[in-house]
């Protein structure tokens, strides 16, 4: 049978075979040491460089060195002292966790469906409070912090930890007993969200975390946010650090790595990843048959950061000194996740028996402990000490992002009720027995009543915890996490200044992706706005016929150009520059995203309004990153995304998953998103302005998706009159005398309505409206407000949504078209006065012709013409006969499958 340590002995243990020739390997141990000593540890590195160097050039196989021994990566020789008050911090963070606890337990005992987390908290709690006490600094976005030093920072809490980051600002006084007494019940004023949300907590939290692995990634790319705006000239930000406290189990999420490359690359080391390894997930151990901490340390230290495992408290510093043989070491190398998880379950007795005593020469070494020192041996995550030394060695770390691999245990101090167990994830209520030992075990000044009626605990103003905790605040430069809701007004170009978008193409046939990117010069040549503005693109710009940016405002790199480009001899050559302007993210959405996210709240974060523009293929939108484009409305950002080439039949040779068809209902689900789909480049420019205006002059926490397509077409004047219907997502376009229907049609589409209209009037002499719809969210939304306004007056309804008002003097049957699914243009049949028919692409993608995709999906003009008749038809207004000739004279195939069944 083969022995376990076989299988998950890192790396460092197994490539050693037996050593045959001690002496000679002790000479060169020996002079190594020499050299350290006598030169010092950079001249070592050197050496060891050129001998690698030289071992390659010879051939010579080299061993794996992305882990390093399974002990604390700084060492108690180069260990700070400890600037604060043990006991003191001690007694604050027993209160911290005290008031969590009760948050928890007291909401659920009073509401059992509320759930909430403790265990989490309990892993994490003595990282926070370093953290809060000695190095996350504060003061006002785009103001100084502590001693005029630095800008505050950023720090993306563990979303299950916020019950502790609640508790600790209870003790702060900014917020009450409560407030406390609220948490997760957020329907009455002042409740408390069960996570990180800046939507539902404007002036607390910073950045949404809950969603596990975007906390990460955000984080990551807030960061090199950070360093653009340095080398950009829009700010000061040498000194500011991002802090991002993360979940071992959340590491598995793709997000989580899929920035690593990235904030290596870049050298960000402004950037501090913390990973809670407390080793168990919601059910149970992260890793059980191996090690996630040397899985992560060979994850991080492959993709270029600075790895520092913190992983033993100071009662290991004793054992380690004396263990000459490495015979500790060598255990802690075997014993794989799923053991130290029971470890951490039981008791000083039985981790004697069942770890210590494996070897003799590890009974020894502890044979003068007694079990309950044995049970006192915390692991690195529950020790200030230890976890200052680590934050120091990683503030002071210069040319990579550093990660902290924290050992804590989940549920610590939860004793036989939660502690390490397999469920405590999910423990959110403890009986009186468990609380007070909880009590005990901290050493809290609580009386058995206290304990039982979970009293929530203040010590006062006076005492000596709340003096210390206010004192390390202010040195740091205030309190957090707290949001900026509000930023410096932008002015914005006005309408007047669009006059020449607004004239249309002048017969020239153009796309309203290529009239995207001249609007988009033509704001970043305004002198105000046109800085602020981030232009993003995830290895598309081409595509989208960006690349006249390139020379004239540069895409982003903090090295420069290193490299003449191939095409350097062109007009629009690749410029890179450090000032530059673009963030050219490469291929991948989730990173581009991430980048608009961080532009996009920089408002807040940073005090500086920027204007965010990604730019992406719509089909790699809200279905691919739908769960950041959330974030981001949680956030509260403020900016544009545009899905260019977008809808099902205009981006016509792709095909199948490439073809948008529902991003405009995803898009209308989240409430702060405003979607428009306009077909004309004076609707586009007119909405973007209009935009823009809102989010930068008006401050209106909102952010755009503004689909544009790749179809060329000669673009029209703006008729007069249109703009409020424009912006409200609806307006006449062409309107006939004797007018029997209305026909509405949005983005490309719009086109085929126009053809429809002209089709019933040339062959069967029938009048029809035609309307523009650029949103029909928007219209939903206003319908949505005025039948709420209705319902809840005692008078009679007084309030018209924006439908009725265009569409009740009107006559005939309404058809609406686009190129998304049915339920797009469905979403204002409620509101429309008469019979309403919904037509859109339903079904899986097709490449083929703009023309042959929009017969086969039943949205071409003369589709939307025969629907038309149908409709008519069906209120006796025209003989049922037309119907039937209109199939034959469109040659419509009336015995076909419908769409969404081929």
């Amino acid at each position: 049978m083969t022995d376990i340590s076989d299988i998950v002995t890192s790396a460092f243990w197994r490539v050693n075979p037996p050593d045959a020739d001690p002496l000679e390997t002790r000479e060169w141990l020996d002079a190594f040491d020499a050299l350290v000593e006598s030169e010092g540890r950079e001249r070592a590195t050197f050496l060891l460089r050129k001998l690698l160097d030289h071992a390659r050039a010879r051939r010579v196989p080299l061993p794996p060195v992305l882990n390093t021994p399974y002990m604390n990566s700084v060492q108690l020789a180069e260990q700070p002292q400890f600037p604060g008050n043990l006991e003191i911090e001690s007694r604050l963070s027993a209160l911290v966790r005290w008031n969590a606890l009760a948050m928890v337990v007291r909401a659920n005992r009073a509401h059992p469906e509320l759930g909430g987390h403790i265990a989490s908290y309990a892993s994490a709690a003595d990282l926070f409070e370093v953290g809060f006490n000695h190095f996350f600094r504060a003061g006002e976005a785009g103001g100084k912090g502590a001693a005029g030093s630095a800008l505050s920072d950023l720090v993306y809490f563990q979303p299950h930890s916020a019950p502790g980051v609640y508790a600790r600002a209870f003790l702060e006084g900014r917020l009450d007993e409560a407030r406390l007494a609220h948490y997760r019940r957020e329907t009455v004023g002042g409740g408390l969200s069960s996570y990180c949300h800046p939507w539902l907590m404007p002036d607390f939290w910073q950045f949404p975390t809950g969603s596990m692995g975007l906390g990460p990634i955000t984080a990551i790319y807030q960061a090199r946010f950070l360093r653009y705006l340095e080398d950009r000239g829009l700010a000061q930000t040498k000194g500011r650090k991002v802090w991002a406290f993360v979940g071992d189990g959340e590491m598995d999420e793709p997000e989580s790595l899929a920035g690593l490359s990235l904030a290596a690359r870049e050298g960000l080391d402004n950037l501090i990843f913390v990973v809670n390894c407390n080793l168990q997930r919601l059910d149970g151990p992260v890793r059980g048959n191996g090690s996630v901490v040397q899985e992560l340390e060979g994850l991080f230290a492959g993709a270029g950061w600075n790895v520092l495992k913190l992983l033993w408290s100071t009662d290991w510093d004793p054992l380690f000194a004396r263990d000459t043989d490495g015979v500790l070491l060598k255990r802690l190398h075997e014993t794989v996740d799923g053991e130290f998880q029971t470890y951490a379950a039981t008791d000083g007795r039985f981790n004697r028996e069942v770890f210590f005593n494996k070897y003799p020469e590890l009974q020894a070494l502890v044979a003068d402990m007694s079990d309950a020192d044995i049970d006192r041996l915390r692991r690195g995550g529950h020790d200030p000490v230890k976890i200052y030394a680590a934050y120091d060695a990683a503030m002071r770390h210069e040319g990579q992002p550093t990660v902290i691999l924290a050992k804590t245990k989940k549920g610590y101090g939860m004793g036989h009720w939660g502690q390490g167990k397999m469920g405590t994830h999910q423990q959110k209520k403890l009986d009186d027995e468990a609380l007070k030992e909880f009590r005990d075990r901290f050493g809290l000044p609580l009386s058995d009543e206290d304990v039982a009626q979970l009293r929530f605990f203040n010590p006062g103003p006076d005492s000596p915890e709340i003096k210390y905790l206010h004192a390390a605040r202010r040195k740091l430069g205030g309190y957090m996490p707290q949001r900026a809701p509000r930023g410096p007004k932008l002015e914005v170009p006005p309408r007047a200044a669009l006059a020449r978008m607004l004239e249309g193409s002048r017969e020239r046939e153009q796309s309203t992706t290529m009239m995207f990117v001249q609007l988009l010069s033509l704001f970043l040549r305004d002198a105000k706005l046109g800085p602020r503005i981030v232009p993003i693109v995830a290895d598309e710009a081409r595509t989208f016929g960006m690349q006249t940016l390139f020379r004239q405002i540069g895409i982003y790199s903090a090295l420069g150009q290193l490299y003449e480009p191939e095409d350097h001899e062109e007009l629009l050559y690749y410029k890179e520059a450090k000032d530059g302007q673009i963030l050219e993210e490469g291929i991948t959405e989730a990173g581009a995203v991430s980048s608009w996210l961080a532009a996009a709240t920089s408002y807040s974060a940073h005090g500086i309004p920027m204007l965010p523009f990604y730019v992406y293929y719509s089909c790699f939108g809200f279905q691919r990153i739908g769960d950041l484009i959330w974030a981001a409305g949680d956030s509260r950002a403020r900016g544009f995304l545009i899905g260019a080439t977008a809808g099902r039949t205009t981006l016509s040779g792709e095909g199948l998953q490439h073809q948008d068809g529902s991003s405009h209902l995803v898009a209308a689900t989240i409430p702060n998103c405003r979607a428009y789909d306009p077909c004309f480049g004076y609707e586009l420019a007119l909405i973007v302005q209009d935009g823009a205006r809102r989010m930068l002059e008006e401050q209106e926490d909102v952010f755009y998706y503004v689909t544009t397509m790749n179809e060329n077409y000669v673009h029209p004047p703006m008729p007069k009159g249109a703009e409020e219907g424009i912006v409200r997502g609806l307006y006449r376009l062409q309107q006939r005398k004797g007018a029997k229907l209305q026909l509405l049609g949005a983005g490309t589409i719009l086109r085929e309505v126009m053809a429809a209209a002209e089709l019933l009037e040339k062959d069967f002499k029938i009048a029809a409206d035609v309307w523009s719809v650029t949103s029909f969210s928007e219209l939903q939304r206003d319908g949505m407000e005025c039948e709420r306004a209705n319902r809840l007056s005692a008078k009679a309804a007084t309030h018209e949504s924006w439908v009725a008002q265009c569409l009740n003097k009107t006559q005939g049957p309404i058809v609406a078209a686009s190129d998304y699914v049915r339920a797009v243009a469905d979403l204002i049949r409620p509101y429309a006065p008469r019979r309403y028919v919904a037509l859109g692409t339903d079904g899986f993608g097709r490449s083929d012709t703009r023309a042959a995709l929009r017969d086969f999906f039943e949205v071409d003009a003369k589709h939307i013409a025969h629907a038309a008749l149908a409709a008519l038809a069906d209120e006796g207004t025209v003989k049922r006969e037309l119907v039937g000739e209109a199939i034959r004279r469109y040659g419509i195939d009336a015995a076909a499958r419908s769409p969404w069944q081929r």
